[in-house]
C-alpha cells in the first residue's frame, strides 16, 4: 500500500516542499530509504523502526521502500523521522490517511519514540507559508520558535504515540495548539544588557564616530596602541544601536535557527548580535559552509555587529572574503553539490594596531618596529577592504586626568535617542524601499539625496585630489556627511558636515601612503 505524508526542508534559509511517499509491498524484510538524502537521512530507518515498536504500535514486517520527493534535490538533516514514521503507519492503516490531509509534519524521533526537536523550524515554517500551507504538527521543544507565526495553525507533539492518538477516532487525546506570542511584550520583559557609554573615559572623537556608524549603518574602523579602550568602545557600541523590529528579529532568527543557535526558550532573537569571532577561527566557521553549508559568523551577525578585533590578525583570505558582504549585504557559499545564499547585512567595527607592537604614532611609547614589518602589518588590508569601511579613527591612549575626572559621560541612552531620532528621518526618506539606512544607499539615492552646494563640491573635490580617493570613497564621504546633517536635523548637506565626513577617510592614507 502506497501513502504519502508532507514535510519541508532546507536550502540555506529558504524552505521548500518535501512529499515523504512510502511503499510497503511483499517480499523480504527491508527498508530503503531514497531520495538524494545524507547520512542523518539514511540513519532515519533505525529511529524510526526502533521508535514505532518501541511506542507500543505494529512495525510492518514488509519490504518498505521510501521516497524524499523531489529526488534530485538533496536532502539534509532530521526534519523527517515523524512523517516517514507516520507515512509507514498510514500504508500500514495504523492511521487514517485521510485525517493526515495536507498537514505538513516535522520532527525528530528517539528510539524510545520521544519527538525532538528540529534545527531550521522557523524558516521552514515561513517558506511553507508562503506557499500557502497551513496546518502543522512539530515538536513540543519547539513551541516558542512557532508561536511568532501568525495566520496559522501549529499542533505540537511530545511523543509518536501521543500523534497517533490524536488520529484515531476511539481516542480522546489532542494536541496541544500554539499560540501567538507577543514580541513586543517579550522583548520589555527581557531587556538586553549592554556596556554603557559613560563609563568609557575621554575618547570623545571616536565616540562621535561611533554615533554616526550607528546613525547611519555605516562600518567603522578604530586604530590605536593596545590599551586605548578600542575593545571596549565596541562592547558599547550595541547599547547605541536602533532597537530591531519584529521584521529584523524574524530575519535574524532564521539564520540562528539554521545554525542551531537560537534560544528555544524565547523562540526568537530579542536583541541585535552582537559577534566577536576570534582571529584564530576557521574560515568555514566565520564566512560559512561546511558538509551541510551552515552559516558562518558574518552571517550570524546579520542585522548586528560584527566586531572584528585586531583585524590584521585575521587571515587575508577571509578579510577579501568580506568584500561581498560589505557591499550587497549578503554571503553566496558555492559548493560541489549546492551553492547557499545567506543574508549578511552586518555593522563592521574592526579595531587594531598601527603596528606589530602598537606604538606607531604614539605619543608616549617609541615604535620598535621597522618600516618593512609595518609595511608588511598593514599590506593585509587592501585598498578595496578599506573603501568599504565609511569612517577610519584614530583612538588615542587615555590620560591620567581623564580615567580620573569625576565629570559624568554621557550615558548610551542619551545617544541612542539621537540615533533613534537620525534614523526615524531616514525610514521616511526611504519609505517604499528595502532601504532603512544611509549606509545602504544605492548610486540613483545616492545622487537623489546627497544633492551638494557649490561649496561642499569644492571642499570634496580638494579631498579627492589630495587623499587620492577612490569613487567608493567618494560615495561613502557623501553617505556619512548625509548621516551626519540628519543627526544635526539639516535637510541639506553643509560644508561642515562634508569636512567632518572627509576627516573620517584621512587615516588609512596617513598610514598606508606614508610608510
Amino acid at each position: 500500500m502506497l501513502a504519502k505524508v508532507l514535510s519541508f526542508g532546507l536550502q540555506g534559509i529558504e524552505g521548500y516542499k518535501v512529499t515523504v511517499e512510502v511503499d510497503i509491498s511483499a517480499g523480504l524484510p527491508k527498508f530503503d530509504i531514497v531520495g538524494l538524502g545524507d547520512t542523518a537521512i539514511k540513519e532515519a530507518k533505525e529511529r524510526v523502526r526502533s521508535a514505532i515498536r518501541n511506542s507500543g504500535l505494529k512495525y510492518p514486517i514488509s519490504a518498505i521502500t521510501c521516497n524524499l520527493a523531489p529526488a534530485d534535490k538533496k536532502k539534509e538533516g532530521t526534519f523527517y523521522d515523524l512523517s516517514i514514521a507516520v507515512a509507514i503507519l498510514c500504508a500500514s492503516s495504523v492511521i487514517d490517511h485521510n485525517k493526515v490531509g495536507d498537514t505538513i509534519i516535522l520532527g525528530e524521533l528517539s528510539l524510545n519514540g520521544e519527538v525532538k526537536k528540529v534545527t531550521g523550524l522557523l524558516p521552514l515554517l515561513i517558506a511553507a507559508k508562503e506557499k500557502g500551507y497551513k496546518h502543522f504538527i512539530i515538536p513540543k521543544e519547539n513551541y516558542f520558535e512557532a508561536s511568532f507565526i501568525s495566520d496559522i495553525d501549529v499542533k505540537v507533539t511530545n511523543t509518536l504515540e501521543e500523534l497517533v492518538n490524536s488520529f484515531r477516532d476511539d481516542s480522546d487525546v489532542t494536541l496541544e495548539v500554539v499560540k501567538p506570542s507577543n514580541y513586543e511584550t517579550l522583548k520589555q520583559s527581557k531587556p538586553a544588557s549592554y556596556l554603557d557609554m559613560k563609563n568609557v573615559k575621554g575618547q570623545f572623537s571616536a565616540k562621535r564616530a561611533l554615533e554616526i556608524a550607528a546613525a547611519g549603518g555605516h562600518n567603522i574602523l578604530m586604530i590605536g596602541p593596545p590599551g586605548s579602550g578600542k575593545t571596549m568602545l565596541a562592547k558599547c557600541f550595541a547599547g547605541i544601536l536602533p532597537d530591531m523590529t519584529f521584521d529584523e528579529a524574524l530575519e535574524v532568527t532564521k539564520i540562528h535557527s539554521v545554525a542551531g543557535e537560537l534560544d528555544l526558550s524565547d523562540g526568537i532573537i530579542l536583541s541585535r548580535p552582537f559577534r566577536t569571532p576570534h582571529h584564530t577561527a576557521t574560515s568555514i566557521s566565520l564566512v560559512g559552509g561546511g558538509s551541510q553549508v551552515r552559516p558562518g559568523e558574518i552571517s550570524l551577525a546579520h542585522n548586528g555587529v560584527l566586531f572584528l578585533d585586531e583585524l590584521p590578525e585575521y587571515s587575508r583570505h577571509f578579510i577579501e572574503t568580506m568584500r561581498q558582504p560589505l557591499e550587497d549585504g549578503q554571503i553566496t557559499i558555492a559548493r560541489a553539490k549546492q551553492t547557499v545564499t545567506y543574508p549578511a547585512s552586518f555593522l563592521l567595527i574592526a579595531s587594531m594596531n598601527p603596528c606589530p607592537c602598537g606604538n606607531y604614532g604614539s605619543k608616549k611609547e617609541e615604535c620598535r618596529c621597522t618600516p618593512s614589518q609595518i609595511h608588511n602589518y598593514l599590506s593585509k588590508l587592501s585598498g578595496p577592504i578599506m573603501d568599504r569601511i565609511d569612517l577610519h579613527i584614530e583612538v588615542d591612549s587615555v590620560s591620567y586626568d581623564d580615567l580620573h575626572t569625576k565629570e559624568e559621560c554621557e550615558s548610551s541612552q542619551d545617544i541612542k535617542k539621537r540615533v533613534d531620532k537620525a534614523r526615524q528621518i531616514q525610514l521616511k526618506r526611504f519609505e517604499g524601499t528595502k532601504v532603512y539606512s544611509n549606509a545602504k544607499m544605492d548610486v540613483t539615492q545616492t545622487k537623489k539625496y546627497c544633492v551638494l552646494s557649490d561649496e561642499c563640491q569644492s571642499i570634496l573635490r580638494m579631498a579627492f585630489d589630495n587623499l587620492h580617493l577612490t569613487a567608493r570613497a567618494h560615495d561613502r564621504i557623501l553617505k556619512v556627511a548625509r548621516t551626519i546633517a540628519d543627526l544635526d536635523g539639516e535637510e541639506n548637506i553643509l560644508p561642515q558636515h562634508i569636512a567632518e565626513a572627509i576627516q573620517y577617510r584621512s587615516l588609512d592614507r596617513k598610514y598606508w601612503l606614508n610608510d
